[in-house]
């Protein structure tokens, strides 16, 4: 099942999406309502939705507003382009290989298929990063290889965008990801329940979803889901050891290998291609989710912080 979360005649609805059109589920159900439901429960409601509305007609919104944004780091090939960014010597760290890493973004900078993205102010190499999202359903804390994908209610496309220069300053701190990364991230287009997913599993336990991105029409990477290094089960043990997850919870797979132009410039050591710019059209899509598109736009100039008192 297709869970969306939409506007129309001005009026915000939850939906499910069948084929082109969504129909509208009744006003008190909401979606972490229907990722919670048995599937006989999910047909209950559809046969009580409102007759189907064209997906043309409506706009789609974030699928759902999360109570935290995780986001790791999985794909081997993509941390070891991007580490060449910082010279020819430089080698995954070794820590990476010994958990999950992740980082908190921002659950209220979350943009849906069709948004414009601003340009972060001071902001001078934007980029895209073509992830899955997993959508916790049921809370759990301290949970086992064995049970936590059963944590999992469904997933979605998902684009961290980030901003590399602001990602460069925000190191030197040395406090995490901040202004780098809490500008924009796009979620979308719709939530697929995790069973709708099954069919895609690999002899490994993988889910084997294709995963592409474009700019501007023109092909920039693709890979699979099933070469991420950490598998979506290990990240939620990580994630959950001493502490809770919650429903709607968004765990990101992090970015795929050249899933970013990013990973592009530590290998070819130059910025080719060169960053987004106001005008850019990034699309992706995953395979058995479907696809989201954004426009690159201009953004604000920056406001002056001022300087810190001294002593």
């Amino acid at each position: 099942m297709r869970i969306a979360t939409y506007e129309h005649d001005g009026v915000t609805h939850v939906g499910i999406v069948v084929e082109q059109a969504v129909r509208a589920v009744a006003p008190e159900i909401e979606v972490l309502t229907i990722l919670d439901s048995t599937p006989q429960e999910r047909q209950v409601i559809l046969d009580d939705a409102e007759d189907p509305t064209p997906l043309s007609t409506v706009k789609l919104l974030p699928p759902l507003h999360p109570p935290s944004v995780r986001d790791f780091v999985a794909f081997e090939q993509h941390i070891e382009g991007m580490v060449m960014t910082e010279g020819p010597g430089a080698k995954v760290p070794d820590a990476w290989y010994e958990a999950p890493a992740w980082y908190f973004s921002n659950p209220n900078a979350l943009f849906a298929d069709g948004d414009d993205i601003e340009v972060p102010p001071r902001a001078e190499r934007l980029d895209y990063e073509l992830e899955v999202a997993a959508i916790i359903g049921t809370r759990g804390r301290d949970l086992t290889l064995e049970n936590a994908e059963s944590h999992i209610a469904g997933y979605a496309v998902f684009n961290d965008w980030s901003a590399r220069d602001l990602q460069a300053f925000d190191r030197r701190l040395g406090m995490g990801w901040a202004k780098g990364k809490d500008f924009a991230s796009t979620l979308g287009p719709w939530i697929v329940t995790a069973d709708e997913l099954e069919p895609y599993r690999n002899a490994e336990g993988r889910l084997d979803l294709k995963m592409t991105v474009w700019r501007n029409g023109e092909e920039m990477g693709s890979d699979t889901l099933a070469s991420a290094a950490w598998s979506f089960a290990q990240m939620l043990v990580y994630a959950s050891r001493g502490a809770w997850l919650m429903p709607g919870d968004v765990i990101g797979s992090g970015t795929c290998g050249s899933g970013c132009l990013g990973e592009l410039w530590g290998r070819r050591g130059k910025l080719d291609p060169p960053p987004l710019a106001p005008g850019d059209v990034v699309k992706m899509t995953v395979e058995g989710i479907g696809t989201i598109s954004n426009t690159v736009v201009p953004g604000v100039e920056p406001i002056d912080c001022g300087t810190p008192k001294r002593r």
